[in-house]
């Protein structure tokens, strides 16, 4: 007997086989899930990507991506996707058309937040990850993917973290990949939708096709920083401490002590 959340998903998936390949676009979608007694592993068969999801959460899943959205601090608590060697060609380029998200129904930052606050507007999902299709790369810049960055931090080493994904995309043929900011109350706000500055950002990558898994996290302050991306390399454990998301829930503990429990900075190429 298939579960509430599954049966949805077959039927999302039985749309993408039935109608995609006569010309019919897939449409954003807002998964919420139901209460149920226990986590249910079939919504991570599906997307391996996704952190642990609570019961009644919100997820919204665009073409490239997934994030879970937070209200309270106007953004996305995590944004997810798989980044492959195909997807880093970057057929189409970025539109800077930044606009509210959809699917947020409590509605998202718009550009007064923004203006003359100081602020650079980060991506999460970087656009240079969606430039394989039109529709991904606009929706990149919906502004649930978007977060508060110093200038010197959005225009440097987190643009580096991002140039080095997809570095690895290419090299190990495709990553997971799981990154957001890092929301504590208290947080500093900007504009008339109060949004919240966060003082660091996380990254967290999986590389899972080749012959043993291997994981690697980030955690970095939203300021500039000439330091070398090693330094800022931490375990997956390390960031899930930090955020309280729990990663690749699907692991067994053997695969998750290998993959979460200790960097290996000599198995990732620098």
């Amino acid at each position: 007997m298939f579960s509430p959340m599954r049966a949805r998903l077959l039927l999302v998936l039985l749309f993408v086989a039935v109608l995609v390949p006569f010309g019919f676009p897939l449409r954003d979608v807002a998964v919420s899930l139901p209460e149920q007694d226990g986590p249910d592993y079939s919504l991570y068969e599906i997307s391996p990507e996704l952190p642990r999801v609570a019961d009644g959460s919100m997820v919204l899943s665009h073409a490239g991506f997934a994030l879970l959205y937070d209200d309270a601090y106007r953004q996305a608590r995590w944004v997810a996707y798989e980044l492959t060697r195909d997807e880093t060609s970057g057929r189409f380029k970025r539109t800077d058309r930044f606009m509210p998200d959809p699917l947020a129904s409590q509605g998202t930052a718009s550009d007064a937040d923004y203006l003359r606050s100081g602020y650079d507007r980060g991506h999460l999902a970087p656009a240079a990850d969606m430039g394989w299709s039109e529709v991904a790369i606009a929706e990149s810049f919906y502004y649930s993917n978007i977060s508060p960055q110093t200038p010197g931090f959005n225009r440097g080493i987190w643009k580096r973290l991002e140039e080095r994904v997809r570095d690895w995309a290419i090299e190990y043929d495709a990553v997971y990949v799981v990154t957001g900011p890092v929301l504590t109350p208290g947080a500093p706000v900007i504009g008339p939708d109060r949004v919240a500055v966060p003082a660091y950002f996380f990254k967290v990558l999986l590389d899972f096709r080749g012959q043993s898994v291997k994981g690697i996290g980030f955690i970095l302050p939203n300021a500039s920083s000439s330091l070398p991306l090693t330094h800022f390399a931490v375990p997956i454990d390390s960031v899930e401490r930090v955020t309280g998301i729990d990663f690749f829930p699907w692991f067994s503990p053997e695969q998750e002590q290998l993959a979460e429990g200790a960097v290996c900075l000599p198995c990732w190429s620098w």
